[in-house]
């Protein structure tokens, strides 16, 4: 055998391997990245009410890291004659505004005397010394809350004491 012909039986080998190949696995789609809506969390219903809340009256619903400001009393019923430009519904805005005046950073800006914003941030009251003892109520409670579930640890329930009481009592 010269050395065309062994060249020549190689490629047929080389061919013949890779058809097998080929219909032992077949071609896979290319991987592609997913797109970045695939990519996303879900969002947060709150967070995606408090949104545009800050984007329309930033200095009511100020982004963090600047402190929160004291509301207004009744700044729900204010907001809600703008739930057309907000684009969100009035249950979305009562969730967006509860929860935005909930947690530790709200309730540390409610000090007595503090003046509470209107929406385009001009004050429409003060925070009496009532609302400002209840927010540190507030902020001491959800504390001790904190404390409580990073303490508690997470392992499984013990059995019942009662049920083996009763197996003592059958035997």
């Amino acid at each position: 055998m010269g050395f065309e012909q062994l060249a020549e039986l190689r490629d047929r080998l080389r061919s013949e391997k890779e058809q097998q190949t080929k219909a032992e696995n077949p071609p896979r789609p290319a991987k592609r990245k997913p797109a970045p809506q695939a990519k996303a969390r879900e969002v947060d219903p709150a967070v995606e009410a408090i949104w545009p809340l800050q984007k329309h009256f930033p200095l009511a619903f100020p982004v963090n890291p600047a402190p929160k400001v004291p509301l207004k009393e009744g700044i729900f019923k204010d907001a809600e004659q703008h739930l057309e430009l907000l684009g969100i519904t009035s249950e979305q805005l009562k969730l967006g505004i509860s929860t935005w005046c909930r947690g530790n950073r709200y309730w540390a800006c409610m000090v007595e005397n503090a003046p509470r914003l209107d929406l385009n941030g001009q004050p429409a009251g003060i925070v009496t010394a009532g609302q400002a003892l209840y927010a540190k109520q507030q902020a001491s409670r959800q504390r001790g809350k904190d404390r409580k579930n990073r303490a508690k640890p997470k392992a499984a329930a013990p059995a019942p004491v009662a049920d083996s009481a009763a197996e003592q009592a059958a035997d």
